[in-house]
């Protein structure tokens, strides 16, 4: 290999691999056999040793994927896969749009199939081992399917939209970025109302306890509140979460049938004091301005390298084995070669999410007048999980958007002293 560029991108990606693994090692070796003395109580010994072995099985299982899927890519581009694919699907002549979703759709529907026997071990092995798997095989292949048909029916008139873009109008970069943003605040909207039911049940909440003192805090906080719903979660998983959707003033609750089970009222309160806290204090905006910032940086380069006339995009398109240099392959290319900087982005983001949470832990305890709700149920939360207790420093700085639950949970009692 004597493309300066290609060597580069290989040397990067073994370098993300790595550290990668090293962070994982780091995670291993952090596990220690003695319970945190906050979470006596919550955890009995035999349920921490599980959640141990849970890490252990789940970090071991990451390094086997990321290994897979760094080796699938490597043996498919040494093989010339890149250009044998582009050069096939070019000799019928279609349009270069077409030919672009075909390039595209190919090696999507190619790593899915691939990664396919890694999701269904995760899912029907690891997860069904430790007791979170609630997904039979007929909810799994359905799942797929769905999945599938909405990738196509979603994807396909977005990608066909931005590869015309940049075949056809000028300053295509800028307009792509506009249809690209237009797209994601589309589908914020049409997203919990028409895309996730298609997967799970959304029952409105049954008037009670629970859907009064709801409705109270968030008349409390001038939360725009709407509609409170109730989603099969057990569907698929014993795991518990809840969200908020919508835009505006009408703001939708969703809560895990999974959540309610395993809670008490004032720390279910606790939980969407924490979310209100997001809102209120303006972390959905930021972090969509800071994703749509970073969605016209690499729409701007983007361009630069599928310019035809740029020296580095002819050497961006040799080093993958591909004679013709178009937009649909310089997509693909150009977000592996982007992969370390969206590593130092990530990281970034990581740090400011991480500092949103605390902020939004310490908004709900004001609203409830205490922490302890909140922190009682961050315990069942992280044992309901098997939440890793002791993780190493460094995949917390590269990977983690919520701090540690023994910080969490140490900031929070200095807001009870304070």
């Amino acid at each position: 290999m004597d493309n300066s560029t290609a060597i580069f991108i290989v040397i990067a990606l073994f370098c993300l691999w790595n550290l990668d693994l090293i962070a994982s090692l780091l995670n291993l070796k952090a596990l220690s056999p003695q319970l945190p003395e906050e979470f006596k109580g919550v955890y009995d010994d035999e349920k921490y040793a599980k959640s141990q072995e849970y890490t252990r099985v789940s970090e071991r299982y990451g390094i086997i994927t990321a290994t897979y899927s760094l080796t699938l890519l490597l043996v498919f581009w040494f093989l010339g896969g890149f250009g044998f694919l582009d050069d096939w699907l070019r000799s019928f002549g279609w349009n270069s749009t077409l030919t672009g979703i075909l390039f595209i759709g190919i090696l999507f529907l190619g790593n899915t199939l691939l990664s396919l026997p890694f999701q269904i071990y995760d899912t029907f092995i690891i997860e069904e081992r430790f007791g979170f798997n609630k997904t039979t095989p007929k909810t799994f292949v359905i799942d797929q399917i769905k999945g599938l048909l909405l990738a196509a029916i979603l994807g396909i008139p977005l990608l066909a939209m931005v590869l015309w873009i940049f075949g056809a109008v000028d300053h295509a970069w800028l307009w792509a970025w506009l249809a690209f943003t237009a797209f994601q605040l589309l589908m914020t909207y049409l997203a919990p109302t028409y895309i996730l039911p298609l997967f799970n049940k959304f029952e409105p909440m049954q008037d009670g306890e629970l859907k009064s003192r709801i409705q109270e805090m968030s008349e409390k906080c001038d939360f725009p509140l709407t509609e409170i719903y109730v989603m099969d979660g057990s569907k698929r998983s014993t795991k518990s979460n809840a969200f908020f959707t919508g835009f505006g003033k009408r703001k939708k609750i969703a809560l895990f049938d999974t959540l309610i089970e395993n809670h008490e009222v004032d720390e279910l309160l606790g939980i969407l004091a924490h979310e209100v806290g997001h809102f209120k204090k303006k972390h959905i905006i930021q972090r969509m301005v800071f994703s749509f910032i970073q969605t016209a940086a690499v729409f701007f380069i983007l361009g630069l390298v599928t310019d035809q006339s740029s020296s580095f995009a002819r050497e961006l398109f040799d080093a993958f084995g591909v004679n013709q240099i178009s937009t649909y392959a310089g997509l693909v290319f150009f977000m592996l070669l982007f992969s370390p900087v969206s590593k130092i982005l990530s990281v970034f983001g990581n740090i400011s999410s991480r500092k949103h949470e605390f902020e939004a832990d310490a908004y709900a305890a004001e609203i409830q007048g205490t922490p302890n709700h909140l922190i009682t149920a961050l315990k069942k939360l992280s044992a309901d999980n098997l939440s890793n207790l002791t993780p190493h420093a460094l995949p917390v700085f590269l990977d983690y958007s919520h701090p540690p639950m023994l910080v969490r949970l140490k900031a929070l009692k200095a807001l009870e002293k304070s």
